[in-house]
């Protein structure tokens, strides 16, 4: 069923594909050589800005996929393939996910181990501290000056910034079902508010919230209960 929301990614997903592609500062030669020692941890001549948003590019689809692989089991869409895309692909890759998601309010079947994990706070405090000292590291060490001109200079500096901002104003798309599979009821304005402050307000959501209710959890756990187990 084609629904607002879901126009309204669609044409946010083809307006970036497209933006990335012909409106975007042109490519540097040494890109191909950057990402390589981004990849292989050698930050020696890079700014430290950069190496920590190429960082936090890593973390942020782990933080999705905390949410994913849950929605997914309601979904007809194969939610680890757009999660493992975004590890390469950013928000070109989870864009049509979210566009082509039904609502799923309902966590169905059991949990397996991977599910588990993926629902576990300990996964969130691991992406809270990850976030922390990346940003500690990049704001206070950066050159902001090329930082600047890297972005108006560079398609791929310019991009990756972009898709990071993306990243961090999409989560809302996927907290609302999430907040039902919880439980959470009429007190969820608490997690909105958090999960709603990026970058940092996500991960910290992630290491709040209650775990996922199985269906037979749901119709016995009172929202007011599963508050209190936070």
């Amino acid at each position: 069923m084609v629904t607002t929301r879901s126009v309204l990614l669609g044409l946010v997903w083809l307006g970036f594909v497209g933006y990335a592609f012909i409106f975007a500062p042109p490519n540097q030669p040494e890109t191909f050589e950057l990402i390589q020692k981004l990849s292989t941890g050698d930050w020696t001549d890079i700014n430290p800005l950069i190496a920590a948003l190429f960082n936090l590019m890593g973390i942020l689809p782990v933080m999705y996929g905390a949410l994913l692989f849950v929605d997914g089991r309601g979904q007809r869409l194969p939610a680890w393939f757009f999660s493992t895309g975004s590890f390469f692909l950013g928000a070109f890759a989870l864009l049509p996910y979210l566009a082509l998601r039904c609502k799923n309010e309902q966590f169905i079947g059991s949990k397996n181990w991977w599910i588990r994990w993926q629902d576990s706070r300990v996964l969130g405090a691991f992406t809270l501290v990850g976030m922390v000292v990346l940003l500690v590291y990049g704001l206070g060490q950066g050159d902001w000056g090329d930082y600047v001109a890297r972005f108006w200079g560079d398609r791929f500096i310019h991009v990756m910034i972009l898709d990071f901002c993306l990243l961090s104003l999409l989560f809302p798309t996927l907290l609302g079902d999430d907040l039902v599979r919880r439980g959470l009821g009429e007190k969820k304005w608490i997690f909105w508010a958090i999960a709603c402050t990026p970058p940092l307000g996500m991960a910290v959501y992630l290491t709040l919230r209650p775990p996922t209710l199985e269906m037979d959890q749901l119709a016995e756990t009172s929202p007011t209960e599963s508050l209190l187990e936070v």
